[in-house]
């Protein structure tokens, strides 16, 4: 599968949300592991006009990355236990992120068995603080783009529009209304909790 260019990342933010359905993550550590994860699950977060995104009250040494260049990853520690990870978007100097909600396993599995201490495959990758741990994903990788040969995105598969869904972002108390999250209908990795109303599938790319 071919790695993704610079590019990609440049397009808007709630459109990446959905176009990185599919996209196979990639993080090749420095002693020779090599992990794999198909994006079946992601959140968009913008700070214009979005209440949950860190960068909503502008910029800090937190949420620094977040302004910087398009594809790089935003990596942040919460709830004192996990690390998640967001693929920076939107050009330089304005803030926005697409969290990676599930990944489907694609290579590596042992290893994220390790990592996460279990043998239950269908466990291992589906929530954003699973998913880190299991690609041994930490505050190190922040600020690192996606454009190097330790962290980047293949081109993975194409999923029919039929089967792309929208709902409500997940774990958050603001800006609840926004139909931010895109999720692979059906898929068995995406994360199990989906409160509030049923799912939507997605009218338009741009749907908020």
């Amino acid at each position: 599968m071919g790695k993704l260019e610079e590019d990609f990342f440049t397009q808007p933010t709630l459109l990446l949300a959905e176009l990185l359905l599919g996209k196979v993550f990639v993080h090749n550590t420095a002693d020779g592991r090599c992990y794999k994860g198909r994006i079946v699950e992601t959140e968009a977060y913008l700070a214009e006009g979005d209440e949950a995104c860190h960068a909503f009250r502008g910029i800090t040494n937190r949420n620094r990355v977040m302004y910087g260049s398009p594809g790089s990853l935003y990596v942040y520690f919460a709830y004192g236990c996990h690390y998640l990870m967001n693929i920076v978007t939107e050009p330089e100097g304005i803030a926005g992120a697409v969290l990676i909600r599930a990944l489907e396993p694609v290579s590596g599995l042992e290893e994220m068995k390790k990592n996460r201490k279990t043998e239950r495959a269908l466990d291992l990758t589906n929530g954003p603080g699973k998913l880190t741990r299991a690609m041994d994903i930490s505050l190190a990788h922040n600020g690192m783009s996606l454009a190097g040969n330790a962290v980047y995105l293949e081109e993975g598969e194409i999923f029919p529009q039929e089967t792309i869904c929208s709902s409500r972002r997940i774990g958050i108390t603001k800006s609840t209304d926004l139909l931010w999250r895109r999720y692979i209908a059906g898929n068995v990795f995406v994360s199990g909790s989906k409160p509030g109303p049923p799912p939507v599938k997605k009218k338009t790319q741009l749907q908020s």
